[in-house]
């Protein structure tokens, strides 16, 4: 993945209401107007959202007569969650050391 395709990535799932959209697609595909109910918006503010996520390849969307269903596509996610890896185990590193300190200064006061 690119660092652009990352970018897009993380600029889809900046906002609340496509980082909702994608939960509701995680339990199986969705019209657009299914997808709208939920929000108190209309459905070219909801299908400009949804533009966004397929731009950043999070969603694909079909057609089958008239019915345009969208589906989940997690792909991009798996680099995004590898990025966002490395900066956890920074975090837990520091949360470890900040635990052993902790440990110590207890067992300082603990002593006395």
């Amino acid at each position: 993945m690119t660092g652009d395709e990352l970018s897009r990535t993380f600029a889809a799932l900046a906002d609340p209401t496509r980082r909702a959209i994608l939960a509701r697609l995680a339990d199986g595909e969705a019209t657009v107007t299914e997808l709208a109910e939920p929000f108190a918006m209309s459905l070219p503010a909801i299908s400009k959202h949804l533009k966004v996520l397929e731009r950043a390849g999070l969603i694909t969307r079909g057609q089958h007569a008239q019915w345009r269903p969208c589906r989940l596509d997690a792909a991009p996610l798996g680099p995004a969650s590898d990025w966002l890896d490395r900066y956890r185990k920074f975090w837990e590193g520091r949360f470890d050391r900040l635990d052993e300190h902790l440990h110590r200064i207890q067992k300082k006061e603990g002593d006395q």
